[in-house]
């Protein structure tokens, strides 16, 4: 059903190669944490001060869960309530999908933070059969934080958020599986010399001055 369903979102996607893609793939950096470990915040004053897209997987899960005539949003609302993983075909169309609009639109934009993704095998193996040779994965960007801070703040933020999964119950549920399918997806890129850790647990300003360290020295 799935993959029924994909065909007819892929019909929506333009079906020729981006321009920019015959001069330069994208260049990946994948932004990893816990819910609640400083992301999307980060992201965001990255993208201030350096060439970069934000692209978050939640973000655009969400999107298109609310996108009105949308055959994935039932099946999207039902995984994100249970806080379980979105199955990878859909994500990793919307990610390809909005990459390629991007670069469509500007050719000088081919530096993506990609947010949320991998979050575990089944994303990983997902993102090398779809993408292999069409992006470059520079690092993982590794937002290392407690579980105890990252629900804190979920719990701060969903006073005001309006997301459902702002809510204790589906937070607990999150963050196990956090640790569960994310947590190995960095052991296995640290195995690789791949992640740049930056300790989340400091204030917002704290954490983008490693954050620029990092970003300064890889170029």
């Amino acid at each position: 059903m799935i993959f029924h369903l994909l065909s007819r979102l892929s019909a929506n996607v333009p079906s020729v190669v981006y321009r920019a893609a015959l001069i330069m793939k994208p260049q990946v950096v994948f932004v990893l944490g816990g819910p609640g470990a400083g992301k999307g915040t980060q992201c965001a004053r990255i993208v201030e001060n350096y060439s970069y897209t934000h692209l978050s997987a939640g973000d655009l899960l969400r999107a298109e869960r609310s996108r009105e005539g949308s055959e994935f949003g039932q099946l999207i609302d039902s995984y994100i309530k249970d806080g379980k993983i979105v199955p990878v075909e859909i994500t990793i169309n919307l990610l390809r999908k909005a990459m390629e609009e991007t670069m469509e639109m500007d050719e000088k934009k081919f530096r993506f933070l990609i947010d949320g993704f991998p979050r575990n095998e089944d994303n990983l193996q997902g993102w090398t059969t779809v993408m292999e040779g069409k992006a470059n994965v520079k690092f993982v960007l590794f937002f290392d934080c407690t579980s105890e801070v990252c629900i804190d703040r979920c719990l701060e933020r969903g006073k005001s958020s309006g997301r459902t999964d702002d809510n204790r119950a589906s937070l607990e549920k999150r963050i196990q599986t956090y640790l569960q399918s994310t947590r190995p997806i960095i052991s296995l890129y640290e195995k690789q010399g791949k992640v740049r850790t930056v300790d989340a647990s400091c204030g917002v300003d704290e954490v983008f001055d490693n954050v620029k360290a990092i970003l300064d020295k890889e170029g």
